[in-house]
């Protein structure tokens, strides 16, 4: 059985908006957020991480606290979002209301211009999701990486339709379990244990 803990990074710097690639650093109370998630007793075999420094920067020291190896991986970044990289809900509300909407509720068919598409970015999560699988056979990870993230694999793995993604809430510093047979089933349901 592979045990897979998702962490999402905890609150950055600049506020909430679609971030996506944007490399903005955390706050301190992010920081203790992560710091919290992870202070459960758990112990993991290997850190596999986001490069984004939101991601990094933490998973670095935990990695290093605890003589784990670590990894970091291109495709467990965030969405781009492309254009409203960056944006606040509120700035887009007030410029184009109807595109923010058609968004929220179908992201498939209305991404934001110049975004990646959402079944772009399921594919390279699902393939990260694939590569861990196969090559951490009976280990425990620590996967740092973001709320679209962890979105996907919920979907992924709870067989809920990709379309209706946004649904799920996940926190900043919540810290989600999977529990996987070695064809990469579910062996027991996944729930956030922390958040703040």
């Amino acid at each position: 059985m592979i045990q897979l803990d998702c962490l999402r990074h905890g609150e950055v710097q600049g506020g909430t908006c679609f971030r996506g690639h944007t490399d903005d650093p955390l706050t301190p109370t992010g920081l203790q957020q992560m710091q919290a998630a992870t202070n459960t007793g758990s112990r993991w075999d290997q850190v596999i991480s986001s490069p984004l420094q939101r991601c990094a920067t933490f998973a670095t020291a935990f990695a290093q606290q605890y003589s784990l190896p670590l990894q970091f991986d291109d495709r467990l970044t965030e969405m781009h979002f492309g254009d409203w990289e960056g944006r606040t809900l509120d700035s887009l509300m007030g410029e184009d209301p109807d595109a923010l909407t058609n968004f929220w509720n179908n992201p498939t068919d209305h991404p934001p211009p110049g975004a990646e598409s959402l079944l772009n970015f399921q594919a390279r999560v699902l393939s990260a999701w694939n590569d861990i699988i196969q090559q951490h056979p009976e280990q425990r990870i620590l996967l740092i990486t973001h709320g679209g993230v962890i979105r996907i694999l919920l979907c992924h793995v709870q067989q809920h339709p990709i379309n209706k993604l946004l649904e799920f809430d996940i926190k900043h510093g919540s810290l989600h379990h999977f529990y996987l047979t070695h064809d990469g089933n579910m062996t027991t349901p996944t729930l956030p244990v922390f958040w703040n």
